[in-house]
């Protein structure tokens, strides 16, 4: 662990690391490697020309990558200047990302060339507030290159002094409504909960974390980033999970010791075939490996027991949404880790179930699961009303139904919202059915969750065409594609005449789970 548990802000992380563990390697990634003193000099260079280009204290800027090292750059410079990052998926299209940058009035773009088709049409006057795009990749007229500004600015030294209060980041989650959300986190949200995963887990700087989640989401920020950079350990980061292959090339390459993935990721690994002749020399090859996270969605106990056996390794499953920047509870690496649970909650955070009038359950009851902690987010931007229903009286309402026994182990049981889970990415169906419903030839839709062997869950679409209407299953999936992100595309439509409703005329949803 670093010597300083106390860092005030996440900019300090790297500053008083790049003294500590000056030679040491931060980042991986390919053949390349950064670090910490490399590393936080070119945060702090880019931070100077972002600063030169009139960015100031709160001011917006969006980050538009996959994973890579300038991710993490960007990222780093940003919060240096008091600024805020906004992340951004960038599996999103255009209508989707377009919503998203109007409304967290970035004033920057710092994105890829294989984006920049798209990024330019956003840019345009009056469409959105983007004054600069900058690319990692490519030298554009139309764009500066983060490289050339790294390399033509001098460091910056006179940070804007920047309080665990400030809001460090803005990160965008699927309302119950269908449009996203802002999450408005602090550096000291992040940093608390960084402290509590860190005694949980008990990482330290001899750590490799593979980072093959996307960086844009909270949970791969959180624990693939924030945590080993805050211990000095190295971070091997991978911008594909496909072909696999690769993730254990780094895996046996690097001598990764903390595996941190999805539980999509773990079922494919639990039921790989290893011929028994080959076994051993499997296990020695990925023997550096001590410790594997799954997060994001729920775990099957048969996917986790498989796993552990074959692979020999503990598998500590977690829960966590971004609001709580993200982590809540963790299966303990010492002690007793309960089969089905999400395990205790961390050092620091207070959960409790309640019914629908807000009274304490007993042990073994099943209501909504209510958390309080330093990590719990300041609230969603521009959306007082959203934020006076979530958190009252400092507890967060996570509209997800748990149950904790009497040892205070948590058990997810179901959701109250209709969000899907894929692969721990949020969908909501009604920002497909949306979608759906504007097509010419359909009538009305509903948009349900079902249970995938490998994603977790998936969307399936229930269609009912309009009158002398005909439309193929494959004319919608490309209709859809020009519209919404792979991830939230069905994987099943089923055309139907008639939907079930209730009384009161709504589509009776439960009834078609």
């Amino acid at each position: 662990m670093s010597p300083n548990l106390d860092f005030k802000n996440i900019e300090s992380v790297l500053k008083i690391n790049a003294r500590i563990f000056a030679n040491h390697a931060a980042l991986f990634f390919y053949n390349r490697k950064i670090n910490y003193s490399e590393l936080y000099e070119m945060v702090m260079r880019l931070a100077q020309g972002i600063k030169n280009l009139g960015i100031k204290k709160e001011d917006k800027i969006a980050i538009f990558l996959g994973n890579c090292p300038e991710f993490v750059i960007s990222y780093f410079a940003i919060v240096s200047l008091g600024a805020i990052a906004v992340p951004i998926n960038n599996m999103l299209k255009e209508q989707e990302l377009e919503f998203i940058l109007i409304h967290s009035e970035a004033k920057i773009i710092i994105t890829s060339v294989i984006y920049i088709e798209m990024i330019k049409r956003l840019a345009l006057p009056n469409k959105t507030f983007i004054r600069y795009i900058i690319l990692t990749d490519a030298v554009l007229p139309e764009a500066l290159n983060l490289y050339e500004i790294i390399e033509h600015t001098l460091p910056l030294f006179d940070l804007e002094e920047v309080s665990g209060d400030d809001v460090s980041s803005i990160l965008y989650t699927s309302g119950t409504t269908g449009e996203p959300k802002g999450v408005l986190l602090t550096h000291k949200n992040f940093l608390s909960n960084v402290r509590s995963c860190i005694r949980a887990i008990n990482p330290t700087f001899k750590d490799n974390f593979i980072c093959i989640l996307p960086m844009f989401h909270s949970f791969a920020f959180t624990v693939c980033i924030l945590i080993p950079l805050y211990v000095g350990a190295s971070i091997t980061i991978v911008d594909h999970i496909r072909p696999f292959r690769k993730v254990i090339r780094n895996v046996i390459k690097k001598k990764i010791t903390i595996f941190v993935a999805i539980p999509s990721v773990y079922n494919i690994l639990a039921h790989i075939n290893i011929p028994l002749a080959f076994k051993e020399r499997v296990l020695k090859l990925i023997g550096s490996v001590r410790l594997c996270i799954s997060g994001a969605a729920a775990l099957p106990v048969e996917a986790l027991e498989a796993f552990e056996e074959k692979f020999r390794v503990p598998l500590l499953e977690g829960y966590g949404l971004t609001e709580a920047s993200p982590v809540v509870s963790l299966n303990p690496l010492k002690g007793i880790r309960k089969s089905g649970s999400v395990g205790l909650p961390l050092d620091g955070i207070e959960v409790k179930v309640v019914d629908e009038n807000d009274n304490a359950l007993s042990a073994g009851e099943i209501g909504e699961l209510l958390v309080k902690g330093p990590n719990v987010m300041k609230g969603y931007f521009k959306d007082e009303d959203a934020t006076r229903q979530t958190i009252r009286e400092g507890w967060l309402y996570t509209g997800d139904l748990a149950r904790i026994d009497k040892d205070g182990y948590i058990y997810i049981v179901d959701r109250k919202k209709d969000m899907i889970n894929v692969r721990g990415l949020n969908v909501y169906p009604q920002e497909i059915e949306k979608v759906l419903v504007r097509h010419p030839k359909i009538k009305e839709c509903a948009v349900i969750g079902v249970k995938d062997r490998f994603k977790g869950e998936v969307p399936k679409a229930l269609v009912v065409l309009k009158e002398n209407a005909f439309l193929k299953e494959r004319e919608i999936i490309l209709y859809l594609r020009q519209h919404l992100a792979h991830f939230k595309i069905p994987k099943y439509i089923e055309f139907v005449n008639n939907l079930p409703k209730t009384s009161t005329g709504k589509i009776a949803k439960k009834l078609l789970k």
